[in-house]
């Protein structure tokens, strides 16, 4: 038996070595041009730190440790995350199957049969009828290994192999990406909520200034210096500010029940206690066009699928080309067995089998046919993927950018608009303007207020939004080699 299994061992060994190579194409990695810069970063300066994304998770750069504690159940809790992980972990078993294929299968069996051998005997019962039965029964009893060992000639385990690794590759950076994308949620959907905590502040601020306001129309009335229609417009005014602080309650809400659900938590068990918002906006360098074919997750996934869509040619050409399998068995026959291992009961076999399909309607054409077309689709995927993400940092960057000039003009806007409700209420109380001016100047002071925010709000968001167009800080050198 061990001279047997030697000979099938030397005989596999021999035929791989003759398969130097595997049929269908090399891959090489389609080619997608990059300008040489982002036209939106020409004249725009990244605000500092530049290089937090290099030292630890991106998300840090914002120096926010409620944000930091959140960020991090991302990994534990969030489902689509877990999801993404579960088929990594299945592209990786199918690569374990496909490697399994490189190796010889080996199977043992025993067996006892019991069988006639077709003669029979005639005799006469009690009562003188005749009756038939068998003369002989046997017993066969049988113990052997078999094994047989498809050996890959034109390459096809091996493509298979290889589309399988790439593919699991490319599940890997789709869990990057998904795993990118809910941190980049969670940090927008932070940073809006604590806009929030930020206008009800303002909004409480506004009531208690209105209130101090009606306060004032109420006593010049009482005293005769003021219209009724003054104490009016006062309450009118303070009853508009109380229905916005009561309504700004709900996005809150909304906003804190959205995050509860990316960190995988019931809403009606969590929650985040009010807390006062960053008025700085780290950003990071955009660095250069090319670099973001290393550095997006989605950009490498779509790539890692034109990889295994390019072995899956080969795959298919390889059925053009017979199959070479090596077979092999040895065991042992015999009807006692007490006495069933012994050389005359020995019986073995082996020797190489070989087949080939000589008409199949065209299939194998329309195969491989097929799988160029997939291949030609992925290309052209990976590419619509690429300019999407120069697409992407060129957006954020002008949003950036403009936003940061907006926002400086905003902050002027503010404190003229709060200088002007001073004065104006001054006037009013040295009875030199109508309250309808005083009214027109709180007005104004809000609203500039609540624009200032919504642009600081905005800037941070297109800042998490740049962070996610770049990749996170992610590289294709993170992927794993299943």
């Amino acid at each position: 038996m061990r001279a047997l299994w030697r000979t099938l061992w030397l005989s596999g060994g021999m035929a791989a070595l003759l398969s130097a190579c595997a049929v269908g194409p090399d891959y090489h990695r389609p080619k997608s041009p990059a300008a040489a810069d982002y036209k939106e970063a020409a004249d725009w300066k990244p605000s500092e730190p530049n290089d937090a994304m290099s030292r630890g998770p991106w998300w840090e750069i914002f120096n926010d440790p409620a944000l930091n504690q959140l960020e991090v159940r991302i990994d534990i809790s969030n489902q689509n995350v877990k999801a993404a992980a579960a088929a990594f972990d299945q592209a990786r078993a199918l690569v374990a199957q496909a490697r399994a294929g490189f190796w010889p299968t080996l199977s043992a069996s025993v067996s006892r049969l019991r069988g006639e051998d077709g003669a029979t005997t005639t005799t006469l019962n009690a009562k003188g009828v005749p009756v038939t039965t068998p003369a002989h029964s046997t017993i066969t009893n049988s113990a052997g290994i078999s094994g047989s060992w498809d050996l890959d000639i034109w390459g096809k385990i091996r493509r298979t192999t290889e589309s399988d690794r790439a593919a699991a590759q490319s599940s890997a950076a789709a869990l990057a990406a998904a795993r990118l994308s809910a941190q980049a949620d969670l940090a927008t959907d932070y940073f809006e909520l604590r806009a929030q905590d930020q206008l009800q502040k303002l909004l409480d601020d506004t009531v208690d200034a209105e209130t101090r306001s009606l306060k004032i129309t109420q006593s010049r009335y009482k005293f005769g210096v003021a219209a009724r229609a003054d104490v009016v417009s006062a309450e009118t005014q303070l009853l508009s500010s109380q229905a916005q602080q009561i309504n700004a309650k709900i996005q809150r809400a909304v906003l804190e029940h959205a995050i509860a659900v990316l960190i995988g938590e019931q809403p009606a068990v969590f929650s985040l206690r009010a807390s006062t918002m960053r008025t700085d906006v780290p950003t990071v360098p955009a660095g250069v066009p090319s670099t973001l074919l290393e550095r997006r997750p989605d950009v490498a996934e779509a790539e890692r699928n034109v990889a295994a869509a390019n072995a899956q040619i080969g795959v298919s050409t390889a059925a053009y080309f017979p199959d070479l399998t090596l077979g092999g068995s040895d065991g042992y026959s015999g009807s006692s067995i007490s006495h069933l291992i012994r050389a005359s009961n020995r019986v073995w076999s082996i020797g190489p089998s070989l087949a080939e399909t000589l008409f199949d309607g065209g299939l194998r054409h329309a195969q491989v046919e097929q799988a160029r077309a997939a291949y030609e689709k992925t290309v052209d995927t990976y590419r619509q993927t690429v300019l999407a993400g120069f697409q992407q940092v060129e957006d954020d960057i002008v949003t950036l950018r403009v936003l940061e000039q907006q926002a400086v003009i905003e902050d002027e806007t503010v404190k003229a608009a709060r200088e002007a409700e001073v004065l104006t209420l001054n006037q009013y109380k040295a009875g030199t303007v109508p309250y309808s001016s005083v009214i027109t100047a709180q007005t104004t002071r809000l609203s500039a207020e609540q624009t200032e925010l919504s642009v600081l709000s905005s800037r941070l968001q297109a800042s998490v939004a740049l962070i996610e167009a770049l990749g996170g800080g992610w590289n294709t050198s993170q992927l794993p080699l299943p």
